[in-house]
């Protein structure tokens, strides 16, 4: 597929280059069709006259150069057109016409070959441009290692792949003229700025291989429009020009490969901090500001020993991140009911209980007015992904419903608790390990797509002998590529003795941060408010 998406093609690549084919499938291809001799004076060419030169000259072509390019006339019908003939060592094998309206036309039963080919036998370099008057253009500004094409140009790229030699009509005459393009290093693709003649770069760059191609970038004409060719930029700025559009040809994209030039603007963003987010987002607590700060499309995997808060502290932490910065998430936690889910982000919101109840103390229930704006909240901040009937949701059914959540919703965070509840069938040769490191590396180029923030909660594996200990990322259930895939690794850890020390204290354990940018390994404690689902630093 081309890299930057746009023109739609799918296939395989460098025909030409890679062909294995014998010479006789092209001598039988050309048995079934009849190439006849021509020459000059078969088809009554003629030397060219003054009306014809004139008009030459007017697009800066020398006398020389349609001396040395044998450019010739003849008469149609009442008028005399431009005679265009294709030489192939030295011999006449085709001749096409155009009239003064931009008409053209080919002689019949002609062979199909680049027009000035005899110009590029034994070059290392080669210039391919769209028509004849390129051609004669390029040697203007000093290039006779050209050619140009037969056919023009097609109106879009094939979403097929390449036809084999013989059925790949519409590009015979690469086919015929294949030997010459095999001793090429470097083929520069100067075809037209407009759709099709990028169509036609494209198709070229299939069949020669990308890998040898560079493409020219035609200078603008004004604010809006660039030179469409080469004799628009002769006849506008001239053979200097045209020469330096040539020298400073780029390489032609490949799917994959890239050149840090082709991510310096983005660079610069980074270095001046245009975004306002190359640190991160603050999580809200002074405590974990030098740690921990949320980066838009990273993983950041949350573990943890059962009842320890771990769900908890992420409601709490996205519930900061909407305050401070108004980002919105779609949340897929399969151990909720809705209703308790909605309760506890309120809770969080308004910092009132939802209920009276024991849990609430003496603390004064939320009123009816502040329930009524938070379900505004809620509706206006998250969405919901829920697999409402008995099959467990795969990891892929989750990426597309937030992908979509993405699009229509503009959420930047995306919620996954816990792992053990997605579906997790896979192929009896494939490992739990393969599968794991798959389906994070779905999750990790989701999040880097959409610029959208990943939380995973995956619990620890049934830990023996437990003392009370946090546990550490390689005690995830699983698979060790938890903790090596990921970009961030945190360990939610609650005390339980009340002789340790305060019951509500939460110790936050940054255990991996990659980007030191935006973190660094440590630890911080929060205090726990039972109440709201608060987390709050500690005074």
């Amino acid at each position: 597929m081309c890299f930057r998406a746009k023109c739609g093609w799918k296939g395989s690549t460098s025909a030409l280059v890679d062909n294995n084919r014998s010479q006789s499938s092209l001598k039988k291809f050309s048995k079934m069709k009849t190439i006849r001799e021509i020459t000059e004076d078969s088809l009554e060419l003629e030397p060219l006259g003054n009306e014809l030169r004139a008009y030459f000259a007017e697009r800066l072509i020398s006398a020389e150069t349609l001396r040395r390019n044998r450019v010739m006339q003849k008469r149609h019908g009442h008028e005399v057109v431009i005679a265009f003939p294709y030489w192939r060592n030295g011999k006449l094998v085709n001749c096409k016409y155009r009239d003064f309206n931009k008409k053209f036309w080919q002689e019949k039963d002609t062979e199909k070959v680049f027009y000035g080919l005899d110009d590029i036998e034994g070059e290392s370099d080669i210039i391919i441009v769209e028509g004849e008057m390129d051609k004669l253009s390029m040697e203007e500004a000093g290039f006779l290692n050209c050619v140009s094409v037969p056919d023009g140009a097609p109106s879009s790229v094939s979403k097929k792949n390449v036809p084999s030699e013989e059925q790949d009509t519409k590009y015979q005459y690469l086919w015929n003229c294949k030997m010459y393009l095999k001793q090429a290093s470097r083929i520069i693709l100067a075809t037209d700025g407009d759709p099709p003649g990028q169509a036609l770069a494209e198709e070229l760059a299939r069949r020669v291989g990308r890998e040898r191609c560079w493409r020219v970038r035609w200078p603008k004409k004004n604010d809006v429009d660039h030179f469409k060719d080469a004799n628009e930029v002769l006849m506008y700025l001239g053979p200097g020009a045209l020469k330096e559009v040539v020298e400073n040809a780029e390489l032609y994209p490949i799917m994959g490969l890239f050149n840090f030039r082709d991510y310096f603007d983005e660079i610069d963003a980074y270095y001046h901090r245009t975004s306002g987010d190359e640190f991160g987002i603050s999580t809200g607590w002074r405590a974990l500001n030098e740690l921990y700060n949320v980066l838009p499309g990273e993983l950041t995997i949350v573990t943890g020993v059962p009842n320890s808060g771990k769900s908890e502290w992420i409601d709490a932490l996205i519930c900061n991140i909407n305050e401070h910065a108004g980002w919105k998430f779609v949340l897929c936690s399969m151990e909720n009911k809705v209703r308790e889910h909605a309760r506890k982000l309120l809770e969080k919101h308004i910092k009132k209980p939802f209920f009276e109840a024991n849990y609430g103390g003496s603390a004064e229930r939320m009123t009816v007015e502040e329930f009524e704006q938070g379900k505004a909240w809620l509706s206006n901040t998250f969405s919901l992904i829920r697999c409402e009937n008995d099959s467990l949701p795969s990891i892929k059914w989750v990426l597309d419903l937030a992908k979509a959540a993405v699009l229509r919703h503009g959420v930047r965070g995306l919620v996954i608790d816990p792992y053990n509840e997605l579906d997790h069938q896979r192929p009896v040769s494939q490992t739990e390990t393969e599968y794991v490191s798959q389906m994070l590396t779905m999750v990790k180029r989701f999040a880097q797509h959409h610029a959208c923030h990943v939380w995973f909660v995956a619990h620890p594996r049934q830990l023996h002998n437990w003392v009370g200990e946090p546990p550490n990322l390689y005690d995830i259930s699983g698979s060790a590529h938890f903790i090596n895939k990921c970009d961030n690794g945190i360990v939610i850890h609650r005390n339980r003795d009340p002789e340790a020390g305060p019951i509500d204290r939460v110790q936050v354990c940054v255990r991996k941060v990659r980007n030191k940018v935006v973190g660094t390994i440590g630890e911080a404690f929060l205090s726990y408010n039972r109440v709201t689902g608060e987390y709050m630093d500690i005074v």
